[in-house]
């Protein structure tokens, strides 16, 4: 039923019992080890793997052409699942994770509550998960150590996409890298769900995941670095770019794509701009800190791990991406993306990776301002970076992404042979103990 004061179905508590939460899949890896989170507290849940044409068309379906395209492969996604039989319409919910943003994380679920009517499932809820308290639902609310184990399963998922885009080039057995984190995945969730959650046994499992990518057999190459930025859905999911990241590996490239715990501190970092630049939220900036600085610490110690191993290359410290932005955009721009996918780029740059997708969904003005809008400037920073802007949308053909990639790569090559590639950043560089 609806709730008439809210305006939406709730998640009530007997919910809790009867229901499936479907979760949209952008990050499988990371979406995993958190479900499983949510498992222990109870909640029966299941991460959709779909894909396939038919995701955009439903979509399209139930939501206008112009919309943006993360949001139309979310929504349908969520009714190809609803309408395939597959589930019980009276005994599922959807889950959309919100930063409260004034972009398509926060619009989001009111259009897919709109496509839901549309498609005659309106009574079907719609979980709203969110830092900020956007929505309330009786039966779904997270305490503060679930959020921690989650975001220790934001690190895991980190940890694991870096190791993979670092071996997959190199292996050589075709897919031992990703069979390998696909069993980290699943022997993490176990963990997650029987309660193994404890930091030290985080930090240990960090060493034994490590010692476990630096024994696939691999032979070394130069290969061109390929950094991927972008809108976050687009960025991250084979389904929004195309399977971009294995489009890359096949040719001959290596990926280098930011972790998702730098959005998560971004997000947390801006709540703290919001009082030094608007004079606004000072009851919650003691929250905001404690969280900046816990999160903070976690990436430290993973960087920290990362390095003493020395056989792979670390994350970059959130502050030192910080640092490499001032002074090239405003800390003000943080619709979407905003000033962290400029960030992002200057990153890449510093760790020495010349070459950059930057993906984005056709039409999203922020990534437009943020991604495309500042490639000037950054060129002027780095006379010898190569970015190359490429659109995602229902309309947009696979042949034309993937031929201006082709030519990216193939001066990438050129420029390889002609200069030797620069060295990666030490991790003194990486782990500045001054925040």
């Amino acid at each position: 039923m609806t709730d008439r004061e809210k305006g939406y179905v709730v998640f009530t508590k007997e919910m809790k019992e009867t229901h499936t939460i479907l979760v949209p899949n952008m990050l499988p890896m990371h979406f995993k080890i958190i479900g499983k989170v949510m498992e222990k507290e109870g909640y029966k849940v299941e991460l959709l793997e779909t894909s396939g044409p038919q995701i955009a068309e439903t979509g399209l379906k139930y939501v206008h052409n112009d919309t943006c395209y993360p949001a139309i492969l979310v929504i349908g996604q969520f009714i190809d699942a609803l309408q395939s039989g597959k589930y019980d319409p009276d005994k599922v919910a959807l889950i959309l994770f919100q930063t409260g943003g004034g972009c398509r994380a926060s619009n989001y679920i009111h259009l897919l509550r709109k496509a839901l009517e549309k498609a005659g499932l309106g009574h079907v809820p719609v979980i709203s998960l969110s830092m900020t308290g956007l929505e309330k639902h009786p039966g779904f609310r997270l305490t503060l150590p679930v959020l921690q184990k989650m975001m220790y399963g934001v690190l895991y998922g980190d940890l694991l996409m870096s190791l993979v885009n670092q071996c997959k080039p190199y292996e050589l057995e075709k897919g031992s890298a990703q069979k390998l984190a696909g069993r980290w995945t699943e022997r993490l969730a176990r963990e997650m769900s029987s309660g193994g959650c404890k930091y030290r046994r985080v930090l240990a499992n960090y060493r034994r995941i490590l010692d476990s990518f630096a024994a696939i057999p691999a032979r070394k190459s130069e290969k061109v670095m390929v950094g991927v930025v972008g809108e976050i859905y687009v960025k991250y999911s084979p389904l929004g770019n195309n399977n971009l990241e294995q489009f890359l590996v096949d040719e001959g490239a290596e990926v280098v794509i930011p972790g998702l715990l730098d959005f998560c501190l971004y997000c947390v970092y801006n709540n703290m701009l919001d009082n030094k630049l608007y004079g606004l939220q000072k009851k919650t900036q003691l929250l905001y800190r404690a969280a900046y600085k816990f999160l903070l610490d976690k990436e430290r110690d993973l960087i920290e791990t990362v390095a003493a191993h020395g056989k792979f290359s670390p994350p970059t410290l959130f502050t030192h991406t910080v640092a490499l932005v001032q002074g090239t955009i405003s800390m003000g721009v943080k619709m979407g993306e905003g000033w962290l996918l400029t960030a992002e780029m200057l990153e890449l740059a510093d760790k020495g990776v010349s070459n950059i997708v930057c993906t984005q969904p056709f039409g999203c003005l922020p990534n437009h301002i943020c991604g495309k809008g500042m490639m000037k400037p950054i060129k002027a920073q780095n006379p010898d970076i190569n970015i190359v802007a490429i659109d995602y949308d229902a309309g947009a053909t696979r042949v034309n992404q993937e031929n201006r990639l082709k030519l990216m790569l193939a001066n990438a090559r050129q420029k390889l042979q002609e200069t030797p590639v620069f060295p990666r950043q030490s991790a003194a560089q990486i782990i500045p103990k001054a925040v």
